[in-house]
């Protein structure tokens, strides 16, 4: 009897099972196919969504109903059958919001939708400073809710998950979801219109991204930019310090570009340049300059030149220029290239994850046979997308950056753990092994806060792999976490913001930016008490060092890659100058300076590492106290450095202003072959004309 129960049991549940079946279908409106429809198995917490063609798949039981739902849509339910195919054709629901335009004295709705003008007045706010769209519209608008007194959010009707938010577009630049909240908190007083379009409409303006609606607004200045959680390291300019107290200066060397296309990008766009985004060095090291190659066997040639400052008759400007040896792309190692790719919510925006994936089929065009790339992404955890791929086969690894699609939170620490693993397994001796992460650097799951990131990238640092980092987009952009992450990981930081920038780094500049000629490059500057009074470092505020840390081969520093330059720029007091920059200390007792000493004004010293070694090798470089014509190089690098200045709001800019950061670029341009200079002229030009 009981085997009789115990074989009708079996069969039952064979039975059960056997009606559980895999529906798939089409879901669409009467006129094309609907993206991103839900679908749940009514009385379940099972579900799915329609993919970009509408398409979806879902198991469910014969008799079970399946809910179609989709922002401005009626919904649909259909009951499984003996087919596997289930189409659905949904239908506009008439009830839902067509379009409202709010404009700074009220709102009104279109004729076209109601078939009337309706005129709501918005309260006057006892704090127009804090009023927001939320406040304005709650209770005014059918068709638009708002969630509870701490969390006042703009929705649509029908969408209320945050997986559902409308497309926010301010002033004609559309925001990432995760920051649609910034959208939501302007002040009411700088707009000058709001329309509000539902899905189906939205989407035919705007595209996918507008698949649950669309909010534009226009402000009245008509350049408003929603990026105040951007974040930048706190840099306290440097200031003049006396030789006879201070002889050493010790730095790191900085061949990072960032600054500048960050900084180009802000006025570009019409926008206030944060003091901190501004750093000096970088802004400089964006152009080339004319060094000669090293004729030694050191892997770089160095440079000095020393000319009256152009902007004080009572200082000297020095420049200190380094010029990496430059190495055809043919002769490079083979590189085992891992693509670190940040596929979250935040990196939706179109000059985020589509120009990143523009810009890295620029690098994939020039790889060759022996290189390899595997393709890495996260976002609320990591995966591999490509396993290491020859250089031979561009069309698969372009296809594989194709299918890349934003969406979910931010687990960088994952990613970075999962790639430096498949570089490391794939390691190649004697080869160019980098990590190539791309990102806008907002971490927010797991190893995420800028310590925990620098002693995770730390400690992949032993294995022998560099680091190319690249921020892409604006919003959001976190400079402080990637520099962090590119000066602790043996590597190099850029900044892309439009092709043109991709072109440069990945294009002109591919040896430099995947190729490490020399690591670990210190300098130090030791200043004759004789002949100089004192002496200001011109920006590198992040990459100072400690005067013992210059022969100590245990602590890190910047790294020189394929045909790099990097040039310094220190002002200097001769000693028979009067400036008010220094102030009286009191006199020495003992060590004073030797009156008989040289004619020699400094002493350079440079510290660096083969890429494979871990015991550092010195070059001296000694300049006489000779003062020169200053070179149209020198301009060039100077007019950069006082426009630098000018932007931080520099103590030291003696009363200069853009007109003359204009006629110095001027007189520096030179040949100017590729037109970055002459982009820079028309970059001041601009920014003069906006203050």
């Amino acid at each position: 009897m009981k085997s009789l129960l115990f074989f009708s049991l079996i069969c039952n549940l064979f039975f059960l099972n056997a009606q559980e079946k895999e529906i798939t279908g089409t879901v669409s409106s009467a006129s094309e196919s609907l993206p991103g429809v839900s679908i749940l198995v009514k009385g379940t917490t099972t579900g799915t969504t329609t993919d970009f063609d509408g398409k979806y798949k879902i198991k469910a039981n014969i008799g079970d109903q399946l809910i179609f739902t989709y922002l401005g849509y009626k919904k649909v339910v259909k009951t499984i059958g003996n087919s596997a195919i289930i189409n659905v054709v949904m239908a506009e629901d008439d009830s839902v919001l067509e379009e409202i335009v709010v404009v700074g004295y009220g709102i009104s709705r279109k004729s076209y939708t109601t078939g009337a003008i309706s005129l709501f007045k918005s309260k006057k706010q006892t704090n127009p400073l804090h009023a927001q769209i939320s406040n304005t519209l709650k209770g005014t608008l059918s068709g638009l809710k708002s969630r509870n007194q701490h969390q006042k959010n703009i929705r649509i009707k029908g969408v209320s998950t945050n997986r559902k938010k409308p497309l926010y577009i301010v002033d004609g630049v559309p925001i990432s979801n995760t920051y649609s909240s910034l959208a939501e908190k302007l002040d009411v007083k700088n707009i000058e219109k709001i329309n509000i379009y539902k899905s189906q409409k939205a989407k035919k303006l705007f595209g996918i991204s507008a698949k649950n609606g669309c909010i534009v607004i226009t402000t009245k200045k008509g350049n408003y930019r929603v990026e105040n959680d951007e974040s930048y390291a706190q840099i306290h300019e440097n200031k003049f310090k006396h030789v006879h107290l201070n002889p050493f200066s010790t730095f790191s060397i900085d061949v990072d570009k960032a600054s500048y296309s960050n900084v180009r990008r802000m006025i570009n766009n019409g926008e206030k340049v944060p003091f901190d985004a501004v750093k000096i060095e970088e802004m400089v090291n964006y152009f080339n300059y004319n060094y000669a190659q090293p004729k030694d066997h050191h892997p770089f040639a160095i440079h000095t030149e020393v000319a009256q400052t152009p902007w004080n008759t009572q200082t000297k400007l020095v420049k200190i220029g380094i010029q990496g040896k430059k190495h055809l792309k043919e002769n490079l190692p083979a590189a085992n290239l891992t693509f670190l790719i940040d596929v979250s919510g935040s990196m939706g925006s179109s000059n985020k994850l589509p120009l990143l994936k523009s810009a890295f089929k620029l690098l994939v065009k020039q790889l060759r046979k022996k290189d390899k790339v595997a393709i890495v992404v996260y976002a609320g955890a990591a995966g591999i997308v490509l396993k290491p791929t020859s250089g031979n086969h561009k069309e698969k690894i372009m296809a594989a950056l194709n299918h890349l699609e934003s969406g979910g939170s931010t687990a960088g620490g994952a990613g970075i753990e999962l790639a430096y693993d498949l570089a490391t397994k794939h390691f190649k001796k004697n080869g160019n092994n980098r990590v190539i992460l791309a990102t806008d650097g907002d971490f927010n799951v797991g190893a995420s806060g800028n310590k925990a990131m620098e002693k995770l990238i730390t400690s992949k640092r032993k294995t022998g792999i560099f680091l190319s980092v690249l921020g892409f987009g604006y919003g959001n952009y976190k400079d402080k976490e990637l520099e962090t992450l590119a000066d602790k990981g043996n590597g190099n930081y850029a900044y892309i913001d439009t092709m043109q920038e991709a072109q440069k780094v990945f294009g002109q500049e591919f040896g430099g930016t995947l190729y490490t000629i020399a690591k670990d490059v210190k300098i130090q500057l030791e200043f004759n008490p004789n002949k100089v009074k004192g002496y200001r470092l011109i920006g590198y505020e992040n990459r100072l060092l400690n005067n013992e840390d210059f022969i100590d081969d245990t602590i890190d520093a910047g790294e020189l890659g394929s045909g790099h330059t990097v040039t310094a720029i220190y002002e200097i007091i001769p000693i028979n100058s009067n400036s008010n920059y220094l102030k009286e200390v009191p006199k020495l007792k003992y060590n004073k300076p030797n009156l008989n000493n040289s004619g020699e004004l400094f002493t350079v010293k440079f510290r660096y590492k083969k890429p494979s070694e871990e015991k550092s090798i010195a070059i001296t470089h000694v300049q006489e106290d000779k003062t020169t014509i200053i070179s149209k190089d020198f301009q060039f690098a100077a007019a950069v450095a006082l426009f630098g200045m000018q932007l931080k709001n520099s103590s030291y800019g003696n009363k200069t202003s853009l007109k003359d950061v204009i006629d110095l670029a001027i007189k520096g341009r030179g040949k100017d072959e590729d037109g970055y200079r002459a982009e820079f002229i028309r970059l001041v030009k601009s920014y003069e004309n906006e203050i």
